[in-house]
């Protein structure tokens, strides 16, 4: 059974810094890509960042390029999104999800499975 665990949200203060971490179980990630997708009151959830864990290869959305970074430990299974410079409009629930290697890791009817997401809130 596939779990997808996100932690490390919160609260900060514009301009700060915060990591979520995405642990993965329940079958080998090597041919999947991982994404972090949020979604805030009211609005679709939408595409952040995403990795292919095999060989690394990154992927961000126009809003967070330059200030969010995605990586993964192979070790530990699990993908980090760190998020700095934060904006009182990056506030939402950042949710975790994993497909299969393909070539649409920016939508999000592409992926398979989903973690039970993160609230970060960014105060101004």
């Amino acid at each position: 059974q596939v779990q997808l665990v996100e932690s490390g949200g919160g609260l900060v203060q514009a301009g700060g810094s915060l990591r979520l971490s995405c642990a993965a179980s329940g079958r080998t990630f090597s041919n999947y890509a991982m994404g972090w997708f949020r979604q805030a009151p009211g609005k679709e959830r939408e595409f952040v960042a995403a990795i292919v864990w095999s060989h690394g290869s990154t992927y961000y959305a126009d809003a967070v390029k330059g200030r969010f970074t995605i990586s993964r430990d192979n070790a530990k299974t699990t993908v980090y999104l760190q998020m700095n410079s934060l904006k009182p409009e990056d506030t939402a629930v950042y949710y975790c999800a994993a497909q299969p290697v393909g070539s649409s890791y920016r939508v999000r009817d592409e992926y398979d499975y989903w973690g039970q997401g993160t609230q970060v809130t960014v105060s101004s």
